[in-house]
């Protein structure tokens, strides 16, 4: 991944015990660099509301041998009517001061200086040190910890394949599948290992997918959607008869044949379990229920005309919008891509962290509808783990849920999301933003994107150029390519 930063970015949320103090922190590859920040608007960006109220605005200095590096959250800041307009930090290196800043915290009468934040940080670095032993949970709780209420920084390895997220995204509770779909998405891991071991594990991924289809494949086919069993059979028929051609190709021990068959084996598994979903699961809030929405999946093609790259002039990205979990952010951007208000349009920004369009001429920062004259906006939609219906105009912070996972997380290169006003939750109309990460040590929902943003899809093909595009390549054409039909109320097709 091509990226801004050279450094390497690990988000850090540690916790104090007495007062409580939830801060992010970006450990730098540069171990010997001082670490500058300022507090007042990350206070509110970064660190949970409820722990924020009472911060001062004196910036927090970490000292080390010989400079200061303030760090930069470009996520949190936007020239062009990014989705957090309100932070901006700046990199720069200076001669480190002669005394330690502080701030206060005042929480039951008492003060919280800057002494006791370089203790919680040195025992959360501790932590991050120590990490293997905090791939055990069980042990994790098994003694009183120093800090009792610190959050575990991994509890797993995140999902970070769009194709997985996207699976797993689907509104089914069929456990066959899923018995049949895990072993064969472990081949991604498998094929890490080196040497003949690596065929050797994904032999055993293929052997437990093969004994999940036939010993469920009654339970699966009894979960397809009457008027889609005709066609889920079919494909559970491909899915059988090419993991037995998987088999044998593991019996020549022919390793570069094995990821193309993975990915098509995946593409039966996925279709299927699409034809487990009958209709669509809920109703939208009646406030929502005129605007457009996606009453289901629905993929695009985004071209884009490369400028100054001698290697790349021009590349198609294929992405999967999810109207399942995000049906009105969804159907907002399929019903702007019919008008073709983002042909032409030029990438507004390329930090490392995010790539970013949807900015258009003049004052305004959305869209202009032409039948009212005003911006449309949308409200912010987020589908909860476990929940029926997505929640509205509201993130998971300022509802309570802190520990509530996200169904569209992000995880994955090339996540999608919906930009708008950090502090007006319903202000998204047509900026969107795609991010340029994948969560390799904080897990789901334990960073400051989830449950604030709104995810609707993933780019699952090409993803990993976006990190090459700049400001002021163009976006030649955005076209919907499948499910356009589940659309609903495309205001498109009104005169204007």
């Amino acid at each position: 991944m091509t990226s801004s930063f050279t450094k390497q970015n690990i988000n850090l949320k540690l916790c104090s015990t007495k007062p409580y103090l939830s801060i992010y922190v970006y450990v730098l590859t540069s171990y010997t660099s001082t670490v500058s920040f300022s507090l007042p608007s990350m206070a509110s960006s970064i660190i949970p509301r409820h722990y924020c109220s009472n911060f001062a605005t004196t910036p927090i200095l970490f000292h080390s041998n010989n400079h200061s590096k303030s760090l930069n959250y470009p996520f949190l800041n936007t020239n062009v009517g990014g989705f957090s307009r309100s932070f901006t930090t700046r990199c720069s290196y200076q001669t480190p001061p002669t005394h330690h800043s502080q701030f206060d915290h005042k929480h039951k009468g008492k003060s919280f200086c800057l002494k006791q934040c370089a203790i919680s940080l040195a025992l959360a670095v501790g932590l991050i040190t120590g990490v293997p032993t905090l791939g055990l949970p069980n042990d994790a709780h098994a003694a009183n910890p120093v800090l009792p209420d610190l959050s575990v920084l991994i509890s797993g390895p995140p999902i970070k394949d769009p194709g997985a997220l996207l699976r797993y995204g689907l509104p089914i509770d069929n456990k066959a599948i899923r018995e049949v779909q895990k072993p064969l998405e472990d081949i991604t891991d498998s094929l890490k290992i080196s040497g003949v071991k690596a065929l050797d594990s994904v032999e055993r991924n293929v052997r437990q997918a093969s004994r999940a289809l036939k010993q469920g494949k009654t339970l699966i086919i009894s979960g397809l959607a009457e008027s889609k069993k005709e066609h889920g059979v079919e494909l559970l028929n491909k899915l059988e008869a090419g993991i037995d051609e998987f088999e044998l190709i593991l019996q020549d021990r022919n390793r570069v044949a094995v990821a193309p068959k993975q990915k098509e084996l995946l593409q039966y598994v996925g279709g299927v379990e699409e034809d487990m979903v009958d209709g669509f699961p809920y109703e939208v809030p009646e406030e929502y229920r005129n605007l457009p929405l996606l009453k289901g999946r629905a993929a695009v093609d985004m071209k884009v005309k490369i400028k100054d790259n001698p290697n790349l002039e021009e590349c198609v990205f294929h992405i999967v919008l999810d109207g399942y979990n995000a049906p009105v952010t969804a159907g907002n951007f399929v019903d702007l891509v019919e008008r073709h208000f983002y042909d032409g349009m030029e990438i507004q920004r390329a930090d490392g962290f995010v790539v970013q369009t949807g900015d258009p001429e003049g004052p305004a920062e959305g869209f202009i509808d032409p039948s009212t004259e005003k911006t449309r906006t949308i409200p912010l939609e987020i589908m909860v783990e476990g929940e029926k219906a997505p929640v509205y105009g509201e993130t998971l912070e300022e509802l309570g849920l802190y520990k509530a996972q996200t169904k569209l997380p992000f995880n994955a290169f090339g996540t999608m999301a919906m930009a708008r006003d950090e502090f007006e939750d319903n202000s998204g109309s047509s900026q969107v933003f795609w991010l340029l990460k994948e969560s390799e040590l904080t897990p789901s929902n334990a960073n400051i994107l989830d449950g604030r943003y709104a995810v609707f899809g993933y780019v699952t093909e090409n993803e990993d150029f976006l990190a090459d595009l700049k400001v002021g390549d163009v976006i030649e054409s955005i076209q919907v390519v499948s499910g356009l039909d589940n659309l609903a109320n495309p205001s498109y097709k009104i005169a204007g």
